[in-house]
């Protein structure tokens, strides 16, 4: 009889439906399944670039893959959120000349304007 009741009283402790703390640890569970879930949503549904200028409370603009036929501009002001695709198209037609730019030897360019008095 010594033996049977130690044996009950152990059983009871490591018992599952005993322990309070299984239910918080199934809610953070379902919690964490909610949260990667709803991230997936965010980033799916647009590109990074796009999560990262709704998110900024500054106005922002970002370029994507500059210089290949998929580039885009992502441009936030204020609370306007504009989103613009390459063509490809070059433009053409009458205008003026404004200045030159140049490429320096280390990458960096430069805008010149031409003044008035620079005819």
């Amino acid at each position: 009889m010594g033996w049977k009741a130690p044996a009950r009283r152990f059983a009871q402790r490591t018992s599952d439906e005993a322990d309070p703390l299984l239910g918080l640890i199934n809610l953070f569970d379902a919690s964490m399944v909610l949260v990667v879930a709803m991230l997936l949503a965010l980033v799916g549904k647009g590109s990074l670039a796009d999560v990262a200028a709704r998110l900024s409370p500054q106005d922002v603009t970002i370029v994507t893959n500059p210089g290949k036929p998929d580039m885009e501009m992502i441009i936030k002001r204020g609370k306007k959120i504009e989103k613009l695709k390459s063509t490809g198209d070059q433009g053409s037609g009458p205008g003026q000349r404004l200045g030159t730019a140049y490429r320096l030897e280390s990458g960096e360019v430069i805008y010149v304007p031409e003044g008035e008095g620079s005819r």
